[in-house]
């Protein structure tokens, strides 16, 4: 035995060859301990390898090597646990799929595996350097031996048999009908059928590896086509693998209830891994489940877990029917994304983007191949309303209803059923400020008023109006100064009805005043005609009989 030490017994990573599995004639790597490693040499030949070791306490180590670099895998750094290893060796070809289908492949090789393993004892690799070699190879004695029995007939046996180089005689049986004593036991099982048709396969029973350092194991091995399909390691725990008497079988249980059954203190889990050798991507999935969540781990991808579902969930709480229909809390989906609830508070629809980035993004998009509607119904006054994408507008409508109640252009124009009538409620408002009305009118003849029209409309469709940045700075009103709101302008318009009224009253009054001047001087004008008449009477009327007098001669 081989043992390495100082240096060596700190680095010596990997792998000894168990021995040749006893007549397994598959593809065996080369183990060769180098400064600060241990070289793999595999006796396959590809473009590239994927490595895999494991060992006691969970170890786990994996890499890939491309075809023209050595094997290397370092020694952890606080050394090795002393134990049994083993490690695969796959050789990864080049593959594609067929049509790029997913799920179909082309015809392929089968996968280029070696394996092999190593112990440690004591910190330290052992090497296979010592076989045993009582037998050879084939099952046959080293050395010739003249007292071979041949029986024409057959044997029977009232008792226990022994057979083996170490047996002794009065050997203890126990409750032993047949035992194979010696250093290397095998059982095999040469199958001489000659004939076209018949089936002439070799198999052999394998109780542990020849080589010092080899793995104690048993085996169940195709000695014709050199694989070895079934293998228990040494020290296996109870009910490893435990088929009962319906075919149910159990892993870790002696009482399986399904089909299969997985039995573990933590976790117990399925892992789906495709390797390389078959020339695809690797990738790796684990389904597992535990007291927190059943998940699917996607461990090639960061062991992240895009699929959980947690302990009490509901009945269909995803339920994919029979056409394809997704219900989420029902199991009868009526279209492809049925989402049903009755708790009152939890049936929602929540679209979040978490990302750190202040920026605007598509978060629910639908699209149709012609007018798309978006539904809103009260089940408990059947009143409904539909928002829909129309062919070039976008439409509220009463659902079934052809009244379209609002209608939004895409040049910006709103076109509505109805009245439009805007939250004015006195409870609403605050800071309120009285009015000079003789200086709104001041601004209102200091605005300027055009006709113009919109770019995004034809020039032929005319509006008067003021610009929102002139109308803006004078009043002050509004958010922004390139929009004017109604509310605003009916505002403007009423305070200056005001402040006209108010001037109307005010030249009424003066009108008023003008008017009762004008009176009163008529009035004094008439009193001083009248007095200026009455002064003048008497010569008049003496002037007047004169002419009388003379006109009769007196």
């Amino acid at each position: 035995m081989t043992e390495f030490t100082g240096k060596q017994r700190l680095v010596a990573t990997v792998l000894i060859l168990a021995a040749s599995l006893a007549g397994s004639a598959a593809s065996a790597a080369t183990a060769t301990p180098a400064a600060g490693s241990v070289q793999l040499t595999p006796a396959l030949r590809a473009p590239a390898y994927q490595l895999r070791v494991t060992g006691p306490a969970g170890f786990l180590v994996e890499q890939t090597f491309a075809g023209s670099q050595p094997l290397f895998i370092t020694a952890p750094a606080g050394g090795w646990t002393d134990g049994d290893y083993r490690y695969e060796i796959v050789a990864i070809q080049t593959a594609t799929r067929r049509r790029g289908d997913d799920e179909t492949v082309a015809p392929a090789a089968p996968a280029q595996i070696e394996n092999g393993s190593f112990v440690v004892r004591n910190g330290s690799v052992l090497l296979a350097d010592s076989v045993f070699a009582a037998r050879r190879d084939d099952g046959q004695n080293a050395a010739p031996v003249p007292n071979d029995q041949v029986i024409p007939d057959d044997l029977i046996v009232q008792g226990s048999t022994c057979v083996g180089l170490d047996c002794v005689n009065n050997e203890s049986f126990g409750f032993d009908t047949l035992r194979l004593k010696e250093n290397n036991t095998r059982i095999k099982f040469d199958d001489t059928s000659t004939g076209a048709g018949f089936p002439a396969t070799d198999w052999q029973l394998t109780a542990n590896d020849s080589a010092s350092g080899g793995q104690n194991k048993f085996s169940i091995e195709d000695v014709t086509a050199a694989t070895v399909p079934f293998t228990v390691l040494g020290a296996a725990p109870n009910n490893s693998i435990f088929v009962d008497s319906t075919g149910r079988v159990g892993f870790r249980t002696a009482t399986p209830v399904l089909d299969l059954h997985v039995f573990d203190s933590d976790t117990p889990a399925l892992r789906l891994e495709q390797s390389a050798a078959g020339g695809f991507t690797p990738q790796t999935w684990d389904v597992a489940g535990n007291e927190a969540n059943f998940f699917v781990r996607d461990v090639t991808g960061g062991s992240r877990l895009p699929f959980r579902i947690r302990p009490g969930a509901p009945t269909s709480s995803v339920d994919i029917s029979a056409s394809g229909n997704v219900g989420v809390g029902t199991a009868s989906p009526s279209v492809k994304l049925n989402v049903v609830g009755s708790d009152g508070t939890t049936t929602q629809v929540l679209v979040q983007e978490n990302n750190t980035t202040a920026s605007g993004r598509d978060l629910l998009r639908l699209e149709n191949k012609g007018p798309t509607r978006f539904r809103m119904k009260n089940t408990n006054t059947n009143n409904e309303w539909s928002i829909n994408a129309h062919d070039a507008d976008f439409r509220i409508t009463p659902a079934g209803a052809a009244v379209v109640a609002m209608t939004i252009f895409p040049n910006g124009n709103v076109t509505i059923g109805g009245t439009l009538t805007q939250n004015s409620d006195r409870n609403s408002k605050e800071n309120f400020r009285a009015l000079d009305h003789k200086a709104l009118l001041q601004k209102i003849a200091e605005l300027d008023i055009t006709e113009w029209n919109f770019k995004t409309e034809n020039e032929a469709v005319r509006h008067i109006g003021p610009m929102a940045q002139d109308f803006h700075q004078l009043f002050g009103l509004g958010e922004r100064e390139d929009r004017i709101a109604p509310l605003d302008t009916s505002g403007v318009a009423l305070a200056a009805v005001q402040g006209l009224q108010q001037e109307i009253a005010e030249r009424d009054r003066r009108i008023a005043d003008l008017e009762a001047k004008l009176q009163r001087l008529d009035a004094l004008t008439q009193q001083i005609a009248r007095r200026q008449e009455a002064q003048a009477l008497p010569t008049a009327f003496v002037g007047r009989c004169e002419e009388k007098t003379v006109a009769a001669g007196l």
